[in-house]
């Protein structure tokens, strides 16, 4: 149940970084749900891997380094579907980092911590 609630806002936070990003779309909100679960996926292999393997500059850079491989998973995710488009780099840099703010958020605000539970 829980891993659905994360599925669906991930959805909902594609959904809205799409309204809000120039360059950015999703063509529906079924296309926002296989676009959560694509990016989900692309960043637990290929975005763990590139991870692993980038872990010196990412140090060299302060951690800033993880922005761009979060906007190269973005744009991969989109080449891998229909529906969810990524016009270029900046747009995908700039929704990777919203996304992840408006994830959080959300999930915030709906999950409830452990320490409420």
């Amino acid at each position: 149940m829980r891993l659905l609630l994360h599925w669906i806002l991930s959805a909902v936070a594609v959904w809205i970084v799409a309204h809000i990003v120039p360059g950015i779309s999703v063509s529906s909100p079924a296309a926002a749900l296989i676009a959560a679960l694509v990016i989900g996926l692309v960043n637990a292999t290929l975005g763990l891997l590139l991870k692993i393997l980038t872990f010196p500059l990412t140090i060299l850079t302060l951690g800033l380094f993880w922005f761009v491989i979060n906007a190269l998973m973005l744009e991969l995710a989109a080449w891998l579907m229909r529906g969810f488009y990524v016009q270029n780099f900046v747009a995908a840099l700039i929704g990777a980092v919203m996304l992840s703010l408006v994830s959080s958020v959300l999930q915030w605000l709906v999950i409830p911590s452990r320490k409420e539970r």
